[in-house]
């Protein structure tokens, strides 16, 4: 099983998760990050991390929330790892309460 980066992560990419995880499965894109679920042990530390609860294990993915799954393993292959916390985009609280954001996914 894995955990999943989901669609409240879009244009906030708040990283307080990747500090925690010990496998650095973390993967950064231009505006989100996601989780490679070759590299996920299922350790649950990111999930209560997320201040903007983007993460689920791939057991509680909300139904509408289920393409993230595939997305996540895609971009992973293509996104470089992220071990380290960074500052969060300036515009990252203006979208934190924001819904349908998969339009505005840059890859």
């Amino acid at each position: 099983m894995t955990f999943v980066v989901t669609e409240s992560c879009i244009k906030c990419k708040l990283t307080d998760c990747v500090e925690v995880c010990p496998v650095d499965c973390f993967h950064e894109g231009p505006n989100m990050l996601v989780i490679d679920p070759d590299e996920c042990i299922d350790c649950t530390l990111c999930e209560p991390e997320c201040p903007v609860e983007a993460i689920f294990s791939e057991d509680e993915l909300p139904a509408d929330q289920e393409k993230f799954l595939q997305l996540n393993a895609d971009l992973a292959q293509d996104w470089p790892v992220i071990t380290e916390m960074i500052d969060p985009p300036a515009d990252a609280d203006e979208w934190r309460e924001v819904k349908d954001k998969l339009q505005y996914l840059e890859r």
